[in-house]
């Protein structure tokens, strides 16, 4: 990795990136952003992972958007700011498209760009001590179309416009009401508990998740385009051709559980 303000790792089949950055609250410089690629595309390439977790490092924070210490440096002009909003949403997008399952597991603080960042993973798993915000109305800050989006399609158009236009904070029951999390556990079980779902998913045969993934993605546009929705049937198609397939039967047929190879 090019810094050691993100830490990445594998174990049993499941990829974690560590925004490691605590005294800072896990804000995020470019040079962590551009660690959190390299991440990424390789645990992408590697078919010994089947999940990926993202999480903050030392307890407080999930993530806290960027590094204010960096803005001069790295946002201290129009071309500056530029920069850095087209280089994050490159990582956004790698993570919104991520062909395999993501996990954002949250302890803390998840604020502004770090709202957008869980906002991009499949689902979020929190502790009960976690709050959630979204303060760009109380800096004078502008938010760009696609977080909007991502936060109207978790939680609803009118939830989304009370979060923002008040930027207020919620706690984790309240993010679970409105849909934003998907489950909320004492701190001291939240890694227990995410690592539970991963490994439940990472036992599944991965074309049928990778299909699943990628056919409820296109269900939620609004008009799929054909290239979408053909690529949705090859990929059913080719869970039915998949030797997992045959492996999924002969494991059913004789009560066992299944090996499943992505083959």
């Amino acid at each position: 990795m090019s810094t050691d303000k993100v830490l990445a790792h594998i174990t049993n089949k499941i990829g974690h990136v560590i925004f490691n950055n605590p005294e800072r609250h896990n804000a995020v410089s470019l040079e962590m952003w551009d660690a959190v690629e390299e991440a990424l595309l390789a645990f992408s390439k590697d078919e010994n992972v089947r999940v990926v977790i993202l999480s903050g490092a030392g307890g407080k924070s999930f993530v806290s958007g960027a590094d204010i210490s960096k803005f001069d440096s790295e946002r201290g002009s129009k071309d500056a700011v530029d920069h850095y909003n087209a280089r994050i949403k490159i990582v956004y997008n790698i993570i919104e498209n991520f062909a395999k399952p993501t996990i954002a597991m949250i302890n803390g603080y998840c604020i502004g760009g770090g709202l957008n960042l869980a906002a991009c993973t499949d689902f979020r798993i929190v502790s009960d001590k976690s709050q959630f915000a979204m303060p760009a109305a109380k800096l004078a800050l502008g938010y760009p179309f696609d977080a909007v989006k991502r936060l109207i399609n978790a939680i609803g158009p009118a939830e989304a416009r009370m979060l923002m236009f008040t930027a207020k904070r919620i706690d984790a029951p309240t993010a679970l009401r409105l849909g934003f999390v998907q489950d909320v556990v004492a701190e001291d079980q939240l890694e227990s508990r995410v690592m539970e779902v991963a490994e439940m998913i990472a036992q599944n045969a991965p074309l049928t998740v990778a299909a699943m993934k990628y056919i409820s993605t296109q269900a939620m546009k609004t008009q799929p385009d054909s290239d979408g929705l053909k690529k949705c049937d090859e990929m059913v198609a080719a869970c039915f051709a998949s030797d997992d397939y045959i492996e999924g039967r002969q494991a059913f047929m004789e009560k066992r559980k299944p090996n499943f190879t992505g083959k």
